[in-house]
């Protein structure tokens, strides 16, 4: 159906910057109408919050912790969506997950499907 693959984390020292990717994977014939799509982390000790979201009219959100610092983007050709990560501090230090939500279709077959990334692991530190 549909599959998220996350990369591009790693380690790296405060005010340092990273770049996360989530690649979406779909069945031949089949189409995934995407609703929303985020970017989400849980950091050690911490519920796992939202970080950034964007619909699919562009329309973007941030969480107040990364606004000015994180940004969404898309490549449609791709069919890979970004976090750029720029002034990171030992905060951000957590495991991100990618989101996409839509309405998937294959044949006369169609739901509504909520699809999540394996995680990639994020480390501040000096």
């Amino acid at each position: 159906q549909v599959q998220l693959v996350e990369s591009g984390g790693g380690l790296v020292q405060p005010g340092g910057s990273l770049r996360l990717s989530c690649a979406a994977s779909i069945s031949i014939g089949s189409i995934f109408n995407i609703n929303a799509m985020g970017w989400y982390r849980q950091a050690p000790g911490k519920q796992r919050e939202l970080v950034a979201a964007i619909t699919s009219g562009g329309s973007t959100d941030y969480a107040d912790s990364v606004k000015g610092r994180f940004t969404m983007s898309r490549d449609n050709a791709k069919n890979t969506g970004y976090l750029q990560m720029n002034s990171l501090k030992p905060e951000d230090t957590a495991v991100y997950y990618c989101n996409a939500e839509g309405m998937y279709y294959s044949g006369n077959y169609y739901k509504d499907l909520e699809v999540w990334g394996q995680g990639t692991l994020v480390t501040v530190s000096s």
